[in-house]
């Protein structure tokens, strides 16, 4: 259901472009939009409702391809090696890139050279949510519960060196309590497993988890980034709980070959016109669209900070 109010509210991100005869200009075949994760996460639903009025602006169809496998480097890498004219797109969680250079030995692609920023699209904070099952009802609760309890909570994630796990092990580490982690292939299965009593905990953005928490699927305890929900508001944020990784968050973007023109970049970016700014935030998420210098800034941000934490943790993929 969640899914299906997604996908009729188009205007969410709804690029049609202020100026689709300009756009049109600079595209002469077919666009791809490249998910380097499976389908019914944050990225891919985002790539659907963007489909439609970015190839209306740029005059072209649109196809969606999920590219999933290797910490999402197989769709990044298809974007980086991919003819530097704009046509194909790579929309993700810009914790991947961030991360990634810190989890693999060796990538086979240059994160500042091989991807072009374009322009980010939404930030949406992470909700943490417990299993309706776990005697906890509150975040002092939960907090007591991981010190009296070391090493019996678990937390879903959507896979490790996942902005959802490192969050995770920060949390922990501050509430001075031990937390499982445990793997899952994407956000939507992670929260299936808390929804389902499988798992105890999980993050993940609020445009997945809001509808279980407001539903009863599972307990809100806090939620990060600068405000409380308004669909939520007696969660705490994590600031104003003390906690570490404050303003984490799903922070979507959109990247293409690096050798891309400047003209063709500033073609998409200018697709970016953000409407119905209530309606997004009632999914639990805020547009971004400050553009890409703005967007690799808080690449390099979120690069500098996420390293840090899988360094000062010994975090490996073979966790």
């Amino acid at each position: 259901m969640h899914r299906r109010r997604l996908l009729a509210a188009a205007g969410l991100l709804a690029l049609p472009a202020i100026l689709p005869g300009a756009a049109a200009q600079g595209f002469d075949h077919p666009l791809r939009i490249i998910v380097p994760n499976a389908p019914g996460g944050t990225s891919d639903i985002l790539a659907r409702l963007l489909a439609t009025p970015l190839g209306q602006a740029a005059g072209q169809p649109v196809v969606v391809e999920n590219r999933a496998g290797a910490g999402g480097n197989i769709g990044a890498d298809l974007v980086a090696k991919s003819p530097p004219d704009g046509h194909t797109l790579l929309l993700l969680d810009v914790s991947v890139l961030a991360t990634n250079p810190f989890l693999f030995a060796r990538l086979p692609y240059d994160v500042e050279k091989d991807l072009a920023t374009v322009s980010m699209l939404i930030y949406a904070p992470y909700i943490l949510a417990a299993s309706k099952t776990l005697p906890v009802q509150d975040a002092a609760g939960l907090v007591a519960y991981a010190r009296a309890n070391p090493g019996k909570l678990n937390f879903a994630n959507s896979g490790t060196g996942t902005l959802s796990h490192l969050v995770a092990v920060a949390l922990a580490a501050a509430w001075g309590g031990e937390a499982v982690h445990v793997p899952y292939r994407g956000g939507a299965p992670g929260l299936l497993a808390v929804a389902s009593g499988e798992a105890d905990l999980t993050m993940a953005g609020a445009t997945q988890s809001m509808p279980y928490v407001v539903q009863g699927q599972m307990r809100g305890i806090a939620v990060s980034g600068p405000h409380r929900l308004a669909a939520l508001p007696d969660l705490p944020t994590y600031a104003e709980l003390g906690w570490p990784q404050a303003q984490s968050g799903t922070w979507q973007g959109v990247l293409v070959q690096g050798q891309t023109p400047p003209a063709q970049v500033a073609r998409l970016e200018a697709m970016q016109a953000p409407a119905v700014r209530t309606r997004i935030a009632e999914l639990g998420a805020e547009p971004r669209t400050e553009g890409a210098a703005a967007f690799r800034a808080q690449l390099r941000a979120d690069t500098a900070a996420l390293g840090k934490i899988i360094r000062d943790h010994d975090i490996r993929l073979d966790q």
